[in-house]
C-alpha cells in the first residue's frame, strides 16, 4: 500500500465528471491550456511539513469519529451533519473514498451517517438540530454525498441526493437566494454559498440541477456586493464588508460558472487586501469559515491570488496545530477546525471536481 497513489483512486472515476464541471452544458472542445505553476503547485506548495501536519490532523478526525459515523462534540454541535460532511470531504481530499484507502471505512460511516439523517422532505440534519439552522448543514451535506456519488455512482446515495437536491431548489426564495431554514421567505449569502456548491456539486456528479436556479442565485450575490468589492450580509440590511463573507461570496459566483467577470476582480480585490500573515495570526470571528472559502477563490483565480495566498495561509495553520493533530475553534469545536484546515492544506492536491479550476 505504500506504493499507491490516491489520485488514482479517485481521478479515474472523476475523469468524465470534471469536463462538465460548469452548470451550464458546454459543446464538447479541447482543454484549454492551464498554466503548470498552477496545476503542478501541489507538488512543491504541500512540503513535507505540510502533509506531516495533514496525516496528523486527518488521524485526529478518525479517532474523534463516533460509532455511528458522526462527528462534533459540545452541547451545540454534537454529531452534527455539517462538521461529520467536512470532516468526510476531508479524508476524499486526501484520497481516501468509500471503503478505500487507509480511512476508507470511516468515509463509508460518514455516508451512513448522513443517508440517515435524510427524511423524507430530503432534509439532511439529525432531529436534534433541525430547529438550528438546518440548511448550513443541509449544504454541506448534500455536497459531500454529491462527491462522493460521482466516484462511486451507489442508487442509495442518488435517492437521497436528488431529495436533497429537490430540497434546496424549491425553498429558493424570490431573490434567488436562501436562509437557515427550509422556507421561501428571506436569504442571506452565507447560507446560499452553501447551496450554490452543493447544486455545482451535484451537476459535476450528472444530476438534473435547473438553469434557472443558478440564474437566480447568481443575480442574488451579484446585488449583494457593495461598492468596495466585499460582499453584504443580507440585501435588506446592507450592512459592511467582512472578509470570510467576502470569500463566500466569491465562490458563490465561482460555483455558479462566473469565471471572470467586474464582480469577480472586485471581489478578489477585497479579499487580498486581507491576506493571511503567514506564521503571524490573528484571533478573528469566522476563522476557519473564511479561510475555507478564501482559499478555494484564490484557487480558482490561480497566478499571483494563488501563489501569494497558499503559503501564507499554510504557514498559518501549521503555527496553530494543537500537539494532538488537531486545530481549535471555539465557535463549533475541534472537529470543524481540524476539518477545515485539513481541506485548506490539501487544496493543491486538487483531487475533487468541486474544487477543480
Amino acid at each position: 500500500m505504500a506504493s499507491h497513489d490516491p489520485r488514482a483512486t479517485i481521478c479515474i472515476a472523476c475523469a468524465a465528471l470534471i469536463s462538465g464541471a460548469a452548470l451550464v452544458p458546454m459543446p464538447v472542445r479541447a482543454a484549454p491550456t492551464v498554466p503548470r505553476v498552477v496545476e503542478t503547485s501541489g507538488l512543491e506548495l504541500v512540503t513535507p511539513a505540510t502533509q506531516q501536519a495533514i496525516n496528523r490532523g486527518l488521524e485526529f478526525l478518525a479517532i474523534s469519529q463516533n460509532d455511528d459515523g458522526s462527528l462534533g462534540s459540545g452541547s451545540t454541535y454534537r454529531r452534527h451533519v455539517a462538521v461529520t460532511a467536512l470532516a468526510g470531504i476531508a479524508f476524499l481530499s486526501a484520497g481516501h473514498t468509500p471503503q478505500r484507502g487507509k480511512y476508507g471505512t470511516h468515509v463509508e460511516k460518514i455516508v451512513q451517517y448522513l443517508l440517515k439523517c435524510t427524511d423524507s422532505t430530503g432534509l439532511i440534519s439529525a432531529p436534534e438540530h433541525r430547529q438550528h439552522n438546518p440548511m448550513y448543514g443541509h449544504g454541506f451535506a448534500t455536497l459531500f454525498l454529491a462527491e462522493v456519488y460521482g466516484m462511486t455512482p451507489r442508487p442509495e446515495i442518488r435517492e437521497k441526493l436528488k431529495l436533497a437536491i429537490n430540497l434546496i431548489v424549491s425553498t429558493q426564495n424570490k431573490e434567488g437566494g436562501w436562509r437557515y431554514f427550509p422556507k421561501r421567505h428571506d436569504a442571506d449569502v452565507s447560507v446560499t454559498v452553501c447551496q450554490i456548491m452543493a447544486l455545482r456539486a451535484a451537476r459535476n456528479a450528472g444530476l438534473f440541477v435547473p438553469k434557472n436556479t443558478v440564474d437566480l442565485c447568481t443575480k442574488y450575490v451579484k446585488s449583494c456586493q457593495n461598492n468596495d468589492g466585499g460582499f453584504m450580509y443580507q440585501k435588506t440590511t446592507g450592512n459592511a464588508s467582512i472578509w470570510p463573507r467576502s470569500a463566500a461570496g466569491v465562490v458563490a459566483l465561482y460555483s455558479a460558472g462566473i469565471y471572470d467577470s467586474d464582480e469577480i476582480q472586485k471581489g478578489l480585490k477585497f479579499l487580498m487586501d486581507h491576506q493571511p500573515r503567514g506564521e503571524v495570526f490573528r484571533y478573528e470571528a469566522f476563522y476557519f469559515y473564511g479561510h475555507y472559502y478564501a482559499v478555494q477563490a484564490m484557487w480558482h483565480a490561480g497566478g499571483n491570488h494563488w501563489r501569494q495566498w497558499y503559503p501564507a495561509i499554510r504557514d498559518e495553520l501549521l503555527v496553530r496545530q494543537i500537539q494532538d493533530g488537531s486545530w481549535a475553534d471555539n465557535t463549533v469545536n475541534s472537529e470543524y477546525g481540524t476539518s477545515m484546515a485539513c481541506i485548506v492544506l490539501q487544496m493543491p492536491n486538487n483531487y475533487l471536481p468541486i474544487f477543480q479550476r
